[in-house]
């Protein structure tokens, strides 16, 4: 049994716990289903994600979460329900969606250098006349600076670290002042503090410009103190709401049609015994990688 729950439209202060007020939902999505032939990944699926909100989405590797944000970019159709993005289709608002991409290896001989990505973030969707030079450069040394990556602006993206390429793929991803933050396993591979790093860029962003997030991530305890609620997707459906209602033992337990133990070890969650790796955590916690298709 499927457990959706839509948001009430009304963003928490995260200083007071109560509701600063209503707001028209930036995504909207109603009796939603996505399938690959008779492999249904999930279906009945009704949220709205409000300004500012900042969504996690959990769940073990197939259960569709990559696909969830490719619906949302418009590269993947639904295959039941509907999808509202800004009011519309994903593919009309693609310049106000930022994308941060899960993380790939680039070749230590290529030549594209970090001002180079994050320049294509800019203008590489545009038509028609080019942005003037002088306002191009001037956005793309405001965005480098902004996530602290001036230094290595002129080197070859192949040659920075993950985390240093996670920096540049942010800035690539505000290019265009995006209303809405998509981020595909930003954290994985990086240690405690590129981790910190990257999520402070990613909340300074929601906090300064009201941008909504949607954050798929293995491991919740590096933003468990940012987020306002928790999409939880696994085989046996799904579970929508704050992470105090939905990182339980009972909720998980019925999610996964299975006992599954959730510990809270000082600020932090260990779930324990979910299938497949499942556990929406690193160990205890099996390490999520991405998924297929």
């Amino acid at each position: 049994m499927d457990h959706t729950q839509t948001s009430p439209l009304s963003r928490p202060d995260r200083s007071t716990g109560r509701n600063t007020g209503r707001a028209t939902p930036l995504i909207s999505l109603r009796d939603a289903g996505l399938a690959y032939g008779d492999r249904v990944l999930w279906r009945g699926l009704n949220l709205d994600v409000g300004p500012g909100e900042f969504l996690a989405v959990l769940g073990p590797n197939g259960s569709g979460k990559t696909s969830l944000l490719r619906v949302l970019l418009g590269r993947q159709q639904l295959t039941a329900g509907s999808l509202t993005v800004l009011g519309c289709s994903p593919r009309c608002n693609g310049r106000h969606i930022g994308y941060v991409p899960q993380q790939t290896c680039q070749p230590a001989h290529t030549l594209l250098r970090a001002r180079d990505l994050v320049r294509l973030g800019l203008d590489g969707h545009r038509w028609g006349l080019p942005l003037a030079r002088r306002t191009v450069h001037r956005r793309v040394d405001e965005l480098l600076a902004a996530v602290g990556a001036t230094a290595y602006a002129d080197v070859p993206v192949g040659r920075l670290s993950g985390g240093e390429q996670q920096r540049v793929r942010v800035a690539q991803a505000l290019a265009t002042d995006p209303r809405i933050l998509l981020c595909d396993e930003p954290l994985f591979s990086l240690d405690l503090h590129h981790q910190r790093t990257l999520t402070g860029l990613v909340e300074e962003r929601r906090r300064s410009a009201d941008t909504a997030v949607v954050f798929v991530t293995h491991e919740i305890n590096p933003v468990l103190g940012l987020v306002d609620r928790v999409l939880y997707l696994a085989r046996g459906g799904h579970r929508i709401g704050p992470p105090e209602e939905v990182m339980t033992s009972s909720t998980l337990s019925e999610l996964y049609g299975t006992q599954v133990d959730v510990v809270r070890v000082r600020d932090r969650i260990v779930v324990v015994g979910a299938p497949d790796g499942g556990t929406g955590h690193r160990h205890a916690d099996g390490a999520e990688g991405g998924e297929s298709p």
